[in-house]
């Protein structure tokens, strides 16, 4: 198969518009992100220019309106944004999506006028970057009945303390959207979000975390030690944060399906390439039956997955910005438990066609199966998708 014709397969479901995107933003991740794959891998290493490049091309605030430097598009267009760099760059795109999802969408949907017109257009032009504070050390999964970092209202500020961990863009975050308690009594509705910018006295990177996967894409511990945060930062109403926690974590689930999707796409075609390239008894291993079988089972994975991703993408659209739905929420965890092992399978029968070759550490399907098991655990783990899923489908 061509890349050509791979491509085309890889646009199906899209109409001209959307093809268009997915193929722009491809090639500038391809000619621009790629080359930076294995330095990332490699060291750890964030490349400076990331986020003012992406800014550049007009690739950050996708779903931001026109007035505050962004697209003015949509949510659909922003997943097409992320997928298409998840091809190139899984790593970047990782960053990219707490950027935009986490932190510039929240900020966009629940946030004042005031806040939006301070932070949108620095991070549409990716002079500031963004990130999202909710898990800490003893809240991962019960990210918000398990909460410990508090903010108490003093005069103009709110004082916030507290440990924030495994947090995406940490070491390189200019603003952070901080989740903390503002009412300890009333558990989980007395939650409040925050815009906290990384300048403040009382914040500070306590440690940068070396990772399995998605390696270069910065991840860290925050602790907030009386840091104080004007009051005019508060996103939304004090003690209100659940509902912009909600809205947000489902928008998460289908921003990162697509960019799983990306890497499927990614690994099925490094598998075919390799399958017609590599020559075994006198001939490409593509001509064996038991490859054409892991070929084809990988294939009907990939494109189950595309339909999913693209039908729960477009049914987000039809949501108001910044609320939530039961029905999305539900679809939300089910399209990325779905992609997440449908990428566990595709990826191990890639590296499977790939032979000694894949399990060596600097090859590309290695990088893209050590990173697979983070969709496994990243924006609620199995087994909270299939707990949201069951509850509501058995009313329990």
């Amino acid at each position: 198969m061509t890349g050509a014709q791979l491509r085309d397969r890889f646009g199906a479901g899209l109409d001209e518009d959307q093809r268009e995107i997915l193929e722009q933003v491809s090639r500038f991740a391809r000619d621009e992100l790629y080359g930076w794959q294995q330095r990332m891998d490699d060291e750890e290493w964030w490349p400076e220019p990331t986020f003012p490049l992406l800014g550049k091309h007009g690739y950050l605030g996708v779903t931001a309106p026109v007035e505050l430097g962004g697209a003015g598009l949509d949510f659909f267009a922003s997943g097409l944004v992320v997928q298409a760099v998840a091809r190139w760059n899984p790593a970047i795109a990782l960053s990219l999506l707490a950027h935009e999802n986490l932190c510039l969408n929240n900020i966009l949907a629940n946030g004042s006028a005031e806040l939006g017109a301070r932070y949108i257009p620095g991070m549409c032009e990716g002079r500031l970057v963004g990130a999202l504070g909710l898990t800490e050390p003893e809240a991962g999964s019960d990210a918000l009945g398990s909460m410990r970092t508090s903010a108490r209202r003093d005069g103009e500020d709110y004082v916030l303390n507290g440990t924030k961990l495994f947090i995406t863009n940490g070491p390189i975050a200019d603003v952070v959207l901080v989740y903390a308690k503002t009412a300890s009594d009333r558990g989980a509705h007395g939650i409040s979000a925050f815009v906290v910018q990384t300048d403040t006295p009382g914040f500070q990177v306590a440690q940068k975390l070396v990772k399995m996967g998605v390696r270069g894409s910065q991840t860290a511990e925050l602790v907030f030690q009386d840091c104080r945060v004007p009051a005019d930062r508060l996103v939304g109403e004090e003690n209100h944060g659940v509902a912009v926690v909600m809205s947000g974590l489902d928008m998460e689930r289908v921003g990162l399906a697509f960019l799983i999707l990306g890497m499927a796409e990614r690994s099925f075609q490094l598998a075919v390439d390799y399958a017609g390239s590599r020559q075994q008894f006198g001939r490409p291993i593509a001509e064996f039956q038991l490859v054409q079988g892991m070929v084809a089972d990988m294939y009907a994975e990939l494109e189950s997955m595309r339909s999913f991703v693209y039908t729960v993408g477009a049914e987000v659209n039809a949501v108001p910005h910044g609320s939530s739905h039961r029905d999305v929420a539900v679809r939300a965890a089910a399209v990325i438990l779905q992609a997440a092992r449908s990428f566990t399978s595709i990826v191990d029968k890639a590296l499977q066609i790939h032979g000694g070759s894949g399990y060596i550490w600097e090859s590309e399907i290695n990088r893209l199966y050590r990173a697979g098991k983070l969709w496994e655990l990243g924006a609620g783990t199995t087994e909270v998708r299939q707990l949201i899923i069951a509850r509501e489908l058995l009313g329990r």
